[in-house]
């Protein structure tokens, strides 16, 4: 048997990494297949020492570009690879444009795609990455949902129960791999502090909004320390907005996923606006505010520790004023979030 992966932006590998590690126990030959989408230097020791991931066979070198753009080049090039590899099953991740375009390419040639974290659904079609789900959910010919809603999503979306298969969360194998690593990390914060992340450009885009969430959470800050790796183009726009970040804010580099997994793992609490770290806050049982208005991951909210605030700046105060308090709701982690996501792929793929 032969499995093709394809990976184009971080959170795939780090999907991607157990799935590897799981299929190479069985009698499989494995093809990684990088589209080039993004490609964070910061991880490369991440994938190669700590995960045992090897280096990607192929790389479609496509780049940044348009939505359009980025899933058409990756399609033309991708195309080839399959032909030539005709591989019995191709395994697509996440919810990013190689996904999708990687998964038509497929659906076209008649080869079969599995796709890991399928389901999740927020509902909002303004999100590129709905219309990317959606697409590849429509289209896969095995669903590989990490939680009970993923199943719901696609049942009412008419998708056959034969094609989908709960597995758990594979993101979670890679954080239980690497906790060990990253408790050791060195770490230069306050003994309480709350963890900061922000990079959709609905948050961080628009100057007056990114104005108005900066100072909301300088005023956080006056009760609790903030750590804030923020992006460098972030950081030029608070830089034109002349806004002035106080003592009690300490803003980085944007951080590797060692030294960003250690921080959640040691913070009291952390305000976001990103999908992955609401599942990795839960696994670990740190309260979690969401800037958003939504979420593809409800099961962190009605199991875990994530709280939606959307625009409601007051309610964070207020949620973040109960954390210190000491009235963190009661949480859990979901169900197939232990670890073995991906040895529960491999058992499904290879039989």
């Amino acid at each position: 048997m032969k499995i093709l992966h394809v990976v184009g932006a971080r959170p795939n590998f780090m999907k991607a990494a157990p799935v590897l590690k799981a299929l190479a126990a069985h009698d499989v030959r494995q093809v990684l297949v990088h589209t080039g989408q993004h490609y964070d230097v910061k991880m490369s020791d991440i994938f190669f020492q700590h995960l045992g991931m090897p280096a990607a066979d192929v790389n479609l070198g496509v780049g940044s570009a348009s939505h359009s753009v980025q899933t058409a080049e990756v399609m033309m090039r991708f195309e080839p690879v399959v032909v030539e590899q005709r591989p019995d099953w191709v395994l697509v991740y996440g919810d990013v444009n190689s996904t999708m375009a990687a998964a038509l390419v497929c659906a076209k040639l008649l080869v079969k795609v599995a796709h890991v974290e399928a389901g999740l659904r927020s509902g909002d079609r303004t999100m590129p990455e709905e219309i990317n789900r959606i697409v590849t959910d429509s289209i896969a010919d095995l669903l590989l949902t990490p939680s009970a809603d993923g199943d719901e999503n696609l049942r009412n979306e008419g998708v056959p129960e034969a094609r989908i298969a709960r597995v758990g969360n594979v993101m979670i194998d890679t954080l239980v791999q690497l906790l060990p690593i990253a408790r050791e990390r060195p770490l230069d914060v306050p003994e309480q502090f709350a963890l900061v992340t922000l990079h959709r450009p609905s948050n961080v885009d628009e100057p007056a909004k990114l104005e108005t969430l900066v100072e909301a959470i300088g005023a956080i800050s006056r009760d609790i320390h903030v750590v804030f790796p923020i992006h460098p183009r972030t950081r030029e726009a608070l830089r034109k907005l002349a806004i002035d970040v106080p003592p009690s804010m300490t803003l980085l580099e944007p951080l590797g996923y060692l030294d960003f997994l250690a921080l959640q793992a040691r913070a009291t609490l952390v305000i976001t606006d990103s999908g992955g770290v609401q599942e990795e806050t839960t696994y670990l049982g740190v309260p979690c505010f969401t800037l958003r208005p939504n979420t593809e991951r409800p099961v962190t909210m009605t199991v875990g520790t994530n709280v939606l605030i959307g625009d409601d700046l007051a309610r964070l105060r207020d949620e973040v004023g109960r954390v210190l308090r000491g009235e963190k709701r009661q949480s859990g982690i979901p169900e197939l979030w232990d670890g073995h996501a991906a040895e529960r792929i491999a058992k499904i793929l290879v039989g």
